[in-house]
């Protein structure tokens, strides 16, 4: 199987990627549209994220993970088959290797649904590991040595925060609260301030353009158009970057709280190491405007984002298969 290809997956809520080497291949929104009554693929990935809110009933558009775990099993593995045939090609006469990422904690379950989807979308061999420990490989941490390097992962649907040391994960926690969830705050606080009903993607839109974690010197505002929740009208309406901050406090501080607890358990030795060495930020949320200062409050420790925090994840998992023996040694059964 010399000519077998080894292809790192990023199996993530909102995008998922492909790497081999040191080259991204693939990045598509974890999406799929389907026919309902023949459970048959119309569209998938940037194509199907297109047709949210805008098919007719006949069609749903449709996440098959939901923080971070399948949900649809059929609809994972129909995803993975669809873009692991665009990265090599329609005929599989060598089946790649695939080394998935998958959150931390999830159940040995939830593990075989993932590993199975691999096998069912043309993969040789499939094996796992945790996303904090594929994001630390990404951003070429030192988790091969005795000492402590902590990682916070903010995707879509989870946070993933995680001391390691000697390549294995000494605690950690997920917590179902990340991008996804801070577009329903924003939905939420709209409805309640101001009695209009917004869409998730304009909601998204809002969080990237003019969202922040903490009030900002020069407030950016932006206008969306919104459907009175009572006629049921289309209405505009101007949101400012210090509402969006309020409106995504609440889950920002379940963020803040998540990390210390995954502090607390950590051993004095390598909570010192992490002092001085402060906590990376990854995920595609970690580059919202002020989250770095944010949790260097909260916690008392310096965060910073990472230079790839968007695909370090996918880039550790294809770097992983030359220490793939040492990485399995730590991971449960």
């Amino acid at each position: 199987m010399a000519f077998s290809r080894e292809l790192g997956v990023d199996l993530g809520t909102f995008n998922t990627q492909i790497a081999e080497g040191n080259q991204i291949l693939i990045q598509e929104p974890t999406i799929v549209a389907i026919v309902i009554n023949e459970m048959k693929l119309v569209e998938y990935g940037t194509t199907a994220l297109g047709m949210l809110g805008r098919v007719p009933d006949t069609i749903e558009v449709i996440r098959p993970l939901r923080n971070g775990v399948i949900a649809e099993y059929e609809l994972t593995e129909i995803l993975l088959r669809e873009l692991i045939k665009k990265v090599t090609g329609p005929t599989l006469f060598f089946k790649p290797r695939i080394l998935i990422s998958i959150p931390y904690g999830v159940t040995s379950v939830e593990r075989r649904a993932v590993m199975e989807a691999g096998l069912g979308a043309g993969g040789r061999e499939v094996n796992w590991i945790p996303q904090p420990l594929a994001a630390a490989l990404g951003i070429d941490l030192p988790i091969n040595t005795p000492t402590g390097n902590m990682l916070i992962s903010l995707g879509a649907g989870t946070t993933q925060s995680a001391v390691i040391s000697m390549a294995g994960i000494v605690s950690a926690e997920t917590l179902p609260v990340a991008g996804l969830r801070l577009d329903e705050a924003i939905i939420s606080y709209v409805r309640k301030k101001y009695g209009l009903i917004l869409g998730q993607p304009t909601a998204e839109q809002l969080k990237l353009r003019i969202g922040a974690a903490l009030p900002l010197e020069e407030e950016k505002t932006m206008e969306v158009q919104a459907q009175d929740q009572v006629s049921g009208l289309p209405k505009s309406l101007n949101l400012s970057t210090n509402e969006i901050v309020e409106a995504m406090q609440p889950a920002l501080q379940e963020i803040g709280a998540s990390v210390k607890r995954v502090l607390e358990k950590t051993p004095p030795e390598l909570i010192s190491d992490i002092i001085d060495r402060g906590v990376a930020l990854c995920g595609g949320t970690a580059l919202m405007p002020g989250l770095d200062r944010f949790l260097t409050v909260t916690l008392g420790i310096p965060a910073y984002v990472v230079d790839n925090p968007v695909t370090c994840t996918v880039e550790g998992a294809a770097r992983a298969f030359s220490s793939l023996e040492m990485i399995q040694r730590n991971l449960p059964n």
